[in-house]
């Protein structure tokens, strides 16, 4: 029985995120800062689910212990779904005002009521033997001409939550939790957590 999972991320904000949503678990957590010699996985599939189960194979391949990878994005109405799958190098890799900076850009012309987004995760659990879980989560926003707030990081301070009255950078860590597309796929990851942790 594994008590280790390696989250196939270097994202603090993420691992952080993750490790609190598994505490109650008694799960050892890592994360590829645990593992500089794993290198650069290349995501070249074409949908989330795609990228994140190449993630997580090429990982517990390395590791041999189980693995929790996500892909994530946002998909913005307007713009035909982009950035999607290339959203954390939509501009740059991993360069977030850069990537908010071109959205912005390219949702110049389109009227507030036409900028509809929503925010998409898949995560992906995977053990060596191939035992695998699949969930998705989504949270529906709009997408400001301005950032707002200081939380969050991406596209947070852009993605405005007409039911909260706030941009996902503007809630504090619980608030976000509750209702972020990762706080949801993850609250679906836990009910089927013990099954597949198990198998």
């Amino acid at each position: 029985m594994h008590s280790t999972l390696v989250i196939a991320t270097r994202n603090q904000g993420k691992a952080r995120e993750f490790t609190e949503m598994l505490a109650p678990k008694g799960i050892t957590i890592k994360t590829l800062a645990d593992y500089p010699d794993v290198g650069v996985i290349k995501e070249t599939g074409s949908t989330f689910e795609e990228n994140a189960t190449i993630k997580a194979k090429a990982i517990a391949d390395h590791t041999q212990l189980p693995v929790l990878a996500d892909d994530s994005g946002l998909e913005v109405t307007a713009l035909n779904g982009e950035p999607g799958i290339y959203s954390a190098r939509y501009a740059g890799d991993h360069d977030d005002a850069a990537n908010n900076a071109k959205l912005l850009a390219n949702l110049k012309t389109v009227p507030a009521d036409k900028r509809q987004a929503v925010f998409h995760t898949t995560l992906v659990l995977l053990k060596p033997n191939g035992a695998k879980l699949v969930v998705n989560g989504e949270v529906q926003g709009q997408i400001l001409t301005v950032p707002r707030g200081e939380n969050g990081f991406g596209y947070d301070p852009l993605f405005y939550v007409p039911s909260k009255g706030k941009t996902m950078a503007e809630m504090g860590e619980d608030e976000k939790n509750a209702i972020s597309h990762r706080g949801r796929a993850t609250k679906k990851m836990m009910t089927q957590f013990d099954n597949w942790w198990e198998a």
